[in-house]
């Protein structure tokens, strides 16, 4: 089944600084530009940032949040679309698996638990300022990669996003 609009992911932590805030604010931006939906975890930093430069484009957002509705975990202004799931730190599962592919910016914990599912469950990750990986036995990642900057983020996501979508039709 072929989509109109991809779907891309957007991980990134609660907080961010300065300079993780603009990458996150022009990925959404390219991503509205582009097409895309933008999916995120809902909160704050850097969900909030993409999202944000994603209207600001007149993108489509879609949060999907930790909490049973808007009193657990109220979604940030940008979010046009509100997903409650009441899974708490489980929803990244439904945010990979909900996407195409997923753009890792900055991040803690919750940014390497994202791109873990993402990889497991055959998600291409583009990093931009995220998680460096190396797996124990030394064997390259086949769906893991490194953006130089917003827009190429974005142009390989949605190649990947491209790419998965044909491969799932075959």
């Amino acid at each position: 089944m072929s989509r109109k609009r991809p779907q891309i992911a957007v991980a990134g932590g609660a907080d961010c600084g300065s300079v993780t805030a603009r990458q996150a604010f022009d990925v959404g931006r390219h991503l509205a530009r582009q097409g895309a939906v933008l999916l995120c975890g809902g909160r704050g930093g850097v969900m909030e940032r993409a999202a944000a430069g994603a209207r600001s484009e007149g993108g489509l957002t879609v949060g999907i949040l930790p909490g049973a509705g808007p009193e657990e975990s109220a979604p940030n202004p940008a979010i046009e679309v509100d997903l409650y799931t009441g899974m708490g730190q489980a929803r990244n599962l439904v945010l990979v698996l909900s996407a195409e592919a997923v753009i890792a910016i900055g991040g803690g914990w919750g940014t390497l638990s994202e791109i873990a599912l993402a990889l497991k469950h055959g998600r291409p990750v583009v990093r931009l300022g995220s998680w460096e990986l190396e797996r124990p036995d030394g064997a390259a990642e086949k769906l893991l990669f490194e953006a130089a900057g917003a827009a190429d983020a974005v142009e390989r996501a949605l190649e990947l996003a491209g790419g998965r979508a044909k491969a799932g039709a075959a």
